[in-house]
């Protein structure tokens, strides 16, 4: 079925992020004062464009290309991001005022998608309680990292650039207990030069897609299984999809697509000689 009937639907959408202020000039903060429901609300409509399975690859890709569409798309994508950043320093705020912090933490609004899209990452890479898992991007909230551990009792170190977000996730482990099996440093993506790990994962947000793959393959064998989240389908409205030129150098080996309201697409790469 052609995703052009959602033409309409998305120029609506981003009608109204501009009425709401604040991302029509790339400054999210005019959406700090909204209600969390309304922002879920409109979250919510974007996802029912994202999810329709009856849209296919080739539809998809019409609509996303098309120079029409990318104001609006623009305006979608950073609102996804920043429903994501606030809805993730919410729950890290409320966890750490928590007096039963895993429960606060599956409170989470994308917690259940977590776990389907942790099990299909399994799928691509065995882990297990010899294993150490390295994140690139972990974030404020560490969930990928807590949920690893806690499925498979793999170490887990998260990699964050932002001083203060990284600060934010040590307080979330320690809260949850998990601050032996869980590690978080602060850098880049060059910081994986400096560590021990079987398994390397980069998450969807990190950026840029080009220059994070070039230092990985530096840095990788060509036995060490990298792992990527991307945006794939229909799904790519939500962000911009890793292409085959940000992955130069390494060998797809195998991919996953989501199911059910799970967005991301994870990928199995490895390193070429």
């Amino acid at each position: 079925m052609s995703c052009y009937k959602y033409w309409g639907k998305i120029k609506e959408i981003s009608e109204k992020l501009f009425d709401m202020g604040g991302l029509d000039s790339y400054s999210d903060s005019a959406l700090d004062g909204v209600d969390i429901n309304e922002i879920i609300k409109l979250l919510d409509e974007i996802e029912v464009i994202a999810h329709d399975r009856e849209i296919d690859f080739d539809s998809a890709k019409h609509i996303l290309d098309d120079e029409k569409m990318n104001e609006a798309l623009t305006l979608i994508r950073r609102f996804y991001l920043y429903i994501g950043s606030r809805l993730e320093k919410e729950n890290v705020l409320k966890i750490l005022k928590s007096d039963d912090p895993a429960s606060t933490l599956c409170s989470f609004h994308f917690y259940d998608r977590y776990t389907g899209l942790i099990e299909n990452e399994s799928q691509l890479v065995k882990f297990n309680k010899d294993k150490t898992l390295v994140f690139i991007g972990s974030g404020p909230l560490p969930l990928t990292l807590v949920m690893f551990n806690k499925l498979f009792k793999c170490k887990c170190v998260g990699i964050e650039v932002q001083t203060e977000v990284a600060d934010l996730s040590r307080k979330v482990i320690e809260k949850l207990g998990l601050k032996e099996d869980i590690e978080i440093i602060v850098g880049d993506e060059k910081s994986i030069k400096n560590l021990d790990y079987d398994i390397l994962m980069v998450a969807a947000l990190a950026e840029p897609k080009e220059r994070v793959f070039a230092n990985i393959w530096d840095f990788v064998t060509e036995k060490t299984p990298v792992l990527y989240r991307t945006y794939t389908g229909m799904r790519a409205i939500l962000y911009s999809p890793v292409t085959e030129k940000d992955t130069r150098g390494f060998h797809k080996e195998v991919m996953i697509l989501p199911t059910g309201n799970t967005n991301n697409t994870s990928v199995l790469i490895r390193k070429i000689v």
